[in-house]
């Protein structure tokens, strides 16, 4: 019987392990080596790592996290969760069974992406979401701005900061006078024709046959849990402008005694800082829980 299991070792849940483990309690990590931003050669924005590769920030967090004694770590994939407070299983894909008196869900989220030709691809190294993360590298080049509902809306306004902006519609948005008008005196050209692929580093073709080359590309994904074992053992889901996430109180405990969420999973924005904090601060009320069960 593990203090607490985490499902999910990326940055969040690494982070969250790193409070439990320093409280000498026993954690158990299980992670399916799916971090989200596995895409990106270089993590930006993150205290102290800037411009690092993202798997060298994990690679090294993990080798501090696992020299300490009460942590052990397992490479696989949580099927499902059961239990209550104090009692819960998960298993594993191979058939294993675990135990642990907490869980804490960061299995982070899955990116749906806008179904246009070549974007998948250049998802991370050429189109992006976050301007914090991706948008100082641009050099104030030309950024274009793709649809894909009201929140583009947002990301279009905002990213003149860094650079010149071309507002994508791709007939996914529609643009009322108030809108329209405040992106224009923001300086954003409003482009309405459709896309018919990317191409190059960031062109993007238009239906029309025109070719519009930009120095990078933001996109608002709409994002959903990457696992569904959080809302299988019955933890409550809400929606957000970014798409759903587990619903969690301001301890990181979600409608499920005992159970916990951080990371993308459980807050939005998103980028590793935020992360790495939500996770902090969710460890440190996972311990907390256990000093005071009936807290």
């Amino acid at each position: 019987m593990h203090d607490v299991i985490v499902v999910g070792g990326s940055y969040a849940g690494m982070a969250a392990a790193l409070q439990l483990v320093r409280a000498r309690k026993t954690v158990l990590v299980i992670d399916a080596g799916q971090r989200r931003n596995r895409f990106a050669s270089h993590s930006h924005g993150f205290l102290g790592q800037d411009g690092a590769s993202p798997a060298d920030i994990a690679t090294e967090a993990r080798r501090q996290l696992q020299a300490y004694p009460s942590l052990r770590w397992i490479d696989g994939v949580v099927t499902s969760a059961s239990g209550s407070k104090d009692d819960f299983s998960v298993m594993l894909d191979d058939g294993e069974a675990h135990f642990g008196r907490r869980l804490l869900f960061a299995t982070g989220v899955s990116d749906e992406l806008p179904a246009i030709d070549g974007l998948a691809e250049r998802w991370g190294k050429a189109v992006f979401h976050c301007p914090y993360c991706h948008g100082y590298e641009l050099d104030q080049g030309r950024i274009g701005v793709i649809a894909t509902g009201p929140m583009s809306v947002h990301q279009a306004q905002l990213l003149p900061e860094w650079g010149q902006v071309t507002f994508l519609t791709n007939d996914c948005v529609s643009l009322d006078a108030d809108a329209r008008r405040d992106l224009i005196q923001r300086g954003v050209v409003i482009e309405e024709a459709l896309i018919d692929r990317l191409d190059g580093d960031a062109d993007v073709l238009l239906a029309d046959g025109r070719r519009l080359p930009f120095a990078g590309l933001f996109t608002a994904s709409r994002c959903t849990p990457s696992s569904p074992v959080a809302s299988n053992l019955g933890c409550e889901l809400m929606d957000t402008p970014m798409g759903k996430q587990l619903w969690t109180a301001e301890t990181k405990e979600t409608s499920i005694l005992g159970a916990f969420a951080c990371g993308d999973v459980a807050r939005a924005p998103h980028s590793v800082s935020l992360a790495v904090g939500d996770g902090a601060w969710a460890g440190a009320q996972i311990h907390r829980s256990l000093v005071w069960p009936e807290g």
